[in-house]
C-alpha cells in the first residue's frame, strides 16, 4: 500500500511520520509545492516543533517515510491520499472573516482527478465545512478520465505540544464515509491502516457528514469551555474569589470534570477560532441566525478576555505605559510548539504598541522573524518592539513582565534577580496563572493573575 499526504504542515507531517512508523510495511510519502518546507522535512531540523517528533521522522524517514515536491507523481502512484492543506477563514467577498477559504482543497480535487489513473481513497484530513465532501466528489467527476474514488473524512483531534503522544494514543480516531458498499470498503481501508496500533473499539465510523461536522463542534465545545471559565475570571477579580479555585471546585463534579477549565490570556492556534467562525457560517447559511449568535459569543469573549488583560496591564502602570519597557514572556499560542496562530501574544503586543510602550519579546521556540512579522507584518519594523534571547534579557531595565505563553520555564526563573535589575515598582501579570503571585509579592513584585 502506498499513502500519498498532500500538505506538509502541523498535521501532515506528524500524523503521516507515526503512521510511517506504527506501519513499516506501508510506504508513507508527503508531499508539498513548498521546497523549503520539505528541504527541512528531510533535514536535523524540522520545521515543526513538537516533543517526540524528531525520534518519529528520523526512525521512518528513508525507510517507508518520505518528503518530496514532486506532488504529481506521487499522487498517481499512491492508493490513499490525505488531503492536509490548509483551509484558513477567508478575508475577502462573501463570508469573509468567517468562511472557511476552500480554494486549496479544490484545487487538490483538481490536480488528483487530472493525474489519476487507479482508484484512489481520498481522505479529509483539513478542517472543513460539513458537505465538503461533496464539492471533491463533484470536482473528481467531472474532471477524471474514468478513474473511481472515495471520499472519506478523518479529521485530526490533535492538541499542538501533545501532537505524538496522541497519535500514539488517541481518544479516537473518527472515519466517515458513503454508506454504500463501496464507500464501506473504503473506510474499511482506512480503518486497517489505523488498527496496526490503535484499538479497534476507539476507531468510530459514521456517515460522512458527521464526521466533518463532528471536527467543528469538537472545537468549539472545548473553546466553550474556556470562554466561559474566563467570563468568570473578570467576575472573580470583580469580587475577590479566585478563579483557579472555582474552576476545581466545580471541576470536581463529573457531569463538568476538570478539562479546559484553566483561565487564562485567551486562546489562540489555528483551530478554535477558525473553526467557530466556520460553525457560525454555516449556522447563517442553513438559516439558523440564533445557533450562529450563540456559538459567535464564545469567539466574542476570548476577544474580551485578551483586551482586558492588556487594559489591566495600562491601568496598573498607572494608565500610561509610554516609553516603559515591557518584556512579554511567551510568543507561542501554547507551550512545546513553535505555533503562533492566533497566539493571544498578537494582540497583546500590538495593544502595548499602540500605547507607545517599548516591548521586548522572548519565545524559547518561536524566531524573531516571525514575531515581527506576526506583530507589524511581513518586512515591516517598528523600533519600539525587540526580540530578546532569554527571559532575564527581556526583564533587563523592564517596568512590567507579561507571561502569556505558559512555558515550563518560565516557573522556575530567578525572580529574585529578575526583581532586582527592573524599575520599581515592578509588576507582572501572570496571563496564563502558571507562577505563585504570594512568593512573588513577598520578593517586592506587584503581582497579578487571570482571575485572582
Amino acid at each position: 500500500m502506498k499513502i500519498c499526504c498532500i500538505g506538509a504542515g502541523y498535521v501532515g507531517g506528524p500524523t503521516m511520520a507515526v503512521i510511517a512508523l506504527k506501519a513499516p510495511d506501508i510506504q508513507v510519502t508527503v508531499v508539498d509545492m513548498n521546497a523549503a518546507r520539505i528541504a527541512a522535512w528531510n533535514s536535523d531540523t524540522l520545521p515543526i516543533y513538537e516533543p517526540g517528533l524528531d525520534d518519529v521522522v528520523k526512525e521512518a524517514r528513508g525507510r517507508n517515510l518520505f518528503f518530496s515536491t514532486d506532488v504529481k507523481a506521487t499522487i498517481a502512484a499512491a492508493d490513499i491520499i490525505f488531503v492536509s492543506v490548509n483551509t484558513p477563514t477567508k478575508t475577502y467577498g462573501v463570508g469573509s472573516g468567517r468562511a472557511a477559504d476552500l480554494r486549496y482543497i479544490e484545487s487538490v480535487a483538481r490536480t488528483i482527478a487530472e493525474v489519476s489513473t487507479t482508484p484512489k481513497i481520498i481522505v479529509e484530513k483539513s478542517t472543513i465545512p460539513v458537505k465538503t465532501a461533496e464539492t471533491i466528489q463533484q470536482i473528481l467527476a467531472a474532471n477524471t478520465s474514468g478513474a473511481k474514488f472515495q471520499v472519506l473524512s478523518n479529521p485530526e483531534f490533535l492538541a499542538e505540544g501533545t501532537a505524538v503522544p496522541d497519535l500514539f494514543n488517541p481518544d479516537r480516531v473518527l472515519i466517515g464515509g458513503e454508506r454504500t458498499p463501496e464507500g464501506d470498503a473504503a473506510v474499511e481501508t482506512l480503518v486497517s491502516v489505523y488498527a496496526r496500533w490503535v484499538p479497534r473499539e476507539r476507531i468510530i465510523t459514521t456517515n460522512l457528514w458527521s464526521s466533518e461536522l463532528s471536527k467543528l463542534v469538537a472545537n468549539a465545545f472545548l473553546a466553550q469551555r474556556i470562554s466561559s471559565i474566563n467570563a468568570i475570571s473578570a467576575l472573580c477579580e470583580a469580587t475577590g474569589a479566585d478563579v483557579d479555585e472555582v474552576a476545581n471546585a466545580i471541576g470536581k463534579d463529573s457531569r463538568i470534570g476538570p478539562k479546559f477549565l484553566k483561565a487564562s490570556v485567551g486562546f489562540g492556534g489555528s483551530c478554535f477560532q477558525k473553526d467557530i467562525l466556520n460553525l457560525v457560517y454555516l449556522c447563517e447559511s442553513f438559516g439558523l441566525p440564533e445557533v450562529a449568535a450563540y456559538w459567535n459569543q464564545v469567539v466574542s469573549m476570548n476577544d474580551y478576555q485578551k483586551r482586558r488583560f492588556s487594559a489591566r496591564i495600562l491601568k496598573s502602570l498607572f494608565n500610561t505605559v509610554a516609553d516603559k519597557r515591557i518584556a512579554v514572556f511567551g510568543f507561542a499560542f501554547k507551550k512545546d510548539t513553535n505555533d503562533t496562530r492566533e497566539s493571544a501574544a498578537i494582540n497583546v503586543v500590538r495593544d502595548l504598541l499602540a500605547e507607545h510602550a517599548n516591548v521586548v519579546v522572548y519565545d524559547p521556540k518561536v524566531p524573531a522573524a516571525e514575531i515581527m512579522s506576526d506583530v507589524l507584518g511581513k518586512g515591516e519594523t517598528n523600533p519600539r518592539l525587540t526580540v530578546a534571547t532569554s527571559a532575564y534579557e527581556a526583564a533587563l531595565d523592564a517596568h512590567a513582565i507579561a507571561i502569556v505563553t505558559e512555558w515550563d520555564e518560565f516557573k522556575t526563573l530567578d525572580y529574585t534577580k529578575i526583581f532586582a535589575d527592573m524599575h520599581k515598582p515592578a509588576s507582572l501579570f501572570d496571563g496564563r496563572n502558571i507562577v505563585d503571585l504570594a512568593k512573588l509579592r513577598a520578593i517586592g513584585f506587584r503581582a497579578h493573575g487571570i482571575g485572582r
